[in-house]
């Protein structure tokens, strides 16, 4: 048990969740492939695919996981490196279910845009962590962060507005965990409000054949937002079920027969039907897959998994004696927990179709290895806040069982334990 404990160092909650999330992932993916592999004419590929990335997801977690959590300030010179990324994705990169977010680098397809959440997010803690006194966070830093935030989201926005609005909406949530003034944070959402009406109003306002809405347009995008945002916000009158066009919104139809036939108890996986007939039940669709396949017992089992990693999180931050450690655990949390909840929304038709996976457990390649990278810092952070609770311990000369936990972890060194 020792040298097994000396292996998975950190939080074990959090190692059992990623577990849990790759198992599902691995299962899903497999059973939801079916069109991959009618495609490739590989019955085991969208297996062994997942189970490769997931693979190179876990050595990730390990060699990140054992990097002292305060190292990764670091990572903030690599902001203007991913800016820059991100704007060769915009004149240079690969299009895919009609956007641009990949940069092709040889046969492999990197997506900007999911490393830059993670370098957003080290880059936010840092900023709240130095930023941090008696009374709060220094005013000053609220322009420094929406700078930075906006650097990024104007990039991806063109391209894929529901990751920038993600982004945006957990960096909010940050500077509120940051004690950011509440005064200055909420001119900001009432800034982003008004503009957002304005935007979704002018959109459904823009004729179909207009300039901006054309495919050479720089914001070609608008075209399929328009659609979007016409399907959730202007309600159709009622349609019987026998003169419903299925074809003409076929993904939301199909996640909602998916879902409505699981009958509580699903069908078992493996057994999904409709699989075969969503184009991306495998990625955004994933969870109505879930469902059908595992009920509503199997659907409430992922949205607990997803609340224990952002519950465990906030705990672990509580323990930590540096603000920076604690400030990125909380960032890297919220980022899978709320992007998982978006896209959990979507499948159930609770928010319009957006483009964005279920963490871990989607099918992908840049998105796994990021959220790998994610949990690999957020175990790096338990470790640190083990050291720390095992110092306190020391200190007061508290000989409590649960020491037995920590001490097979090395003694924090001072730097690491200096708060910002």
């Amino acid at each position: 048990m020792t040298k097994l404990g000396n292996l998975f160092k950190g939080d074990k909650v959090i190692w059992i969740v990623y577990f849990f999330l790759c198992i599902i992932s691995l299962v899903e993916v497999y059973s939801a492939g079916s069109q991959l592999a009618y495609k490739t004419g590989d019955f085991y590929r969208p297996l062994f695919t997942q189970g490769a990335m997931l693979s190179l997801g876990m050595v990730v977690v390990f060699v990140f996981h054992r990097i002292p959590c305060n190292y990764f300030r670091v990572l903030t010179l690599l902001y203007p490196i991913i800016l820059l990324a991100l704007i060769l994705v915009l004149v240079i990169g690969t299009k895919e279910n009609d956007g641009s977010r990949w940069l092709p680098i040889g046969s492999f397809h990197f997506q900007p845009s999911e490393v830059a959440k993670g370098i957003l997010i080290i880059t936010v803690s840092l900023m709240l962590a130095v930023s941090q006194r008696e009374d709060g966070a220094d005013g000053k830093i609220f322009n420094w962060i929406v700078g930075a935030t906006a650097g990024v989201c104007i990039f991806i926005l063109p391209e894929n507005f529901s990751t920038a609005g993600l982004v945006a909406l957990v960096v909010l949530l940050m500077m509120f965990v940051g004690r950011v003034s509440i005064a200055k944070i909420g001119g900001l959402i009432g800034v982003l409000a008004v503009v957002g009406s304005l935007g979704v109003a002018l959109l459904l306002a823009t004729p179909e054949d207009s300039a901006v809405l054309s495919d050479d347009s720089p914001l070609h995008r608008a075209k399929t937002w328009k659609h979007r945002a016409e399907k959730f916000f202007v309600k159709e009158a009622y349609v019987p079920p026998e003169a419903y066009d299925i074809d003409k919104d076929a993904q939301v139809a199909h996640a909602n027969i998916a879902i409505a036939s699981s009958n509580f108890v699903g069908k078992m996986p493996g057994n999904s039907e409709q699989r075969d007939f969503l184009s991306q039940a495998f990625s955004d669709f994933i969870y109505a897959i879930i469902i059908e396949e595992t009920g509503l017992w199997g659907g409430a089992f992922v949205i607990m998994l997803y609340l224990v990693l952002l519950y465990r999180a906030s705990q672990i931050a509580k323990r930590c004696k540096g603000s920076f450690p604690a400030f990125l655990i909380l960032g890297l949390s919220l980022m899978m927990a709320v992007q998982a909840f978006v896209n959990m929304s979507v499948a159930v038709g609770l928010l319009p179709v957006t483009g964005q996976t279920l963490p871990l457990i989607s099918r992908g390649g840049t998105s796994i290895l990021c959220c790998s990278w994610f949990i690999g810092m957020m175990l790096s952070v338990s470790i640190y806040a083990q050291k720390c609770e095992l110092k306190r311990m020391q200190a007061s000369g508290d000989s409590q069982p649960e020491t037995k936990n920590i001490t097979e972890y090395d003694e924090p060194d001072a730097t690491s334990e200096q708060a910002d």
